[in-house]
């Protein structure tokens, strides 16, 4: 597998047209109402965690789910999935796309994202993703989650993963991607020598603005089932 090319995808709102984390969310305590706590430790909500630095939104995220069997969380992960998948706007197309070209050159596909293990690996599954790298919920020897994480995946972690599947592979930086639509994508986006913007975050346009080399996607969702009919045409 030594020289391949590498396309690295962050996940929520580059291909999937949602925040992972906060979505499942909505659909646990609908769901699994009597499992976990409504707030973490220090109070706050999911909607509240929105207004903190997402690192640190991130590292409290994972105190909701203190107490839940990683098997139950898996099993919900993937029942979310089938049901957000079939929605008219669930994925950003243009990104989607650019994934399926990458395959088709015989490119490797790597998901890069700060979500969680349960909601992704559904989604890595059915884009046939050569790897996905995430979050990972720390859990006890008896397969119970403890609120912390073994493994964070946000803004400098992705680039230093990003740098490692290079590494590991022989791949050259000037002949990886990446594709990201926040300024917590920024690291890893310059890890490599083809950086790709999706939507208009401004952090990134400035970026993409000074190197004068990046190319920009458009952030339009649409449907799965639509794009994997344009496709197959």
């Amino acid at each position: 597998m030594t020289g391949r090319r590498v396309a690295f995808f962050d996940v929520d709102e580059t291909l999937l047209n949602t925040k992972t984390m906060l979505a499942f969310w909505s659909y646990w305590r609908h769901h699994h109402a009597a499992h976990g706590p409504a707030v973490t430790s220090g109070g706050l909500t999911p909607a509240q965690l929105l207004t903190l630095p997402r690192e640190e939104a991130n590292r409290r995220f994972w105190q909701l789910f203190r107490g839940v069997r990683t098997e139950d969380l898996m099993e919900a992960g993937r029942r979310w999935y089938e049901e957000y998948r079939r929605g008219d706007g669930a994925v950003i197309v243009s990104a989607l796309a650019e994934l399926r070209r990458h395959q088709r050159r015989g490119d490797m596909v790597v998901l890069v994202s700060g979500s969680m293990r349960a909601c992704l690996e559904p989604f890595a599954a059915e884009l046939g993703a050569d790897l996905l790298l995430c979050t990972e919920q720390e859990q006890s020897a008896s397969g119970v989650l403890t609120g912390d994480v073994t493994q964070s995946m946000i803004g400098p972690a992705k680039a230093r993963a990003v740098r490692s599947v290079m590494a590991g592979l022989g791949a050259q930086q000037r002949d990886c991607f990446a594709y990201g639509d926040h300024a917590s994508d920024l690291p890893m986006l310059q890890s490599v020598g083809r950086p790709v913007l999706v939507g208009r975050d401004p952090v990134l346009r400035a970026a993409a603005a000074r190197a004068g080399q990046w190319r920009v996607l458009p952030s339009v969702a649409g449907s799965l089932e639509a794009l994997r009919e344009d496709v197959a045409a």
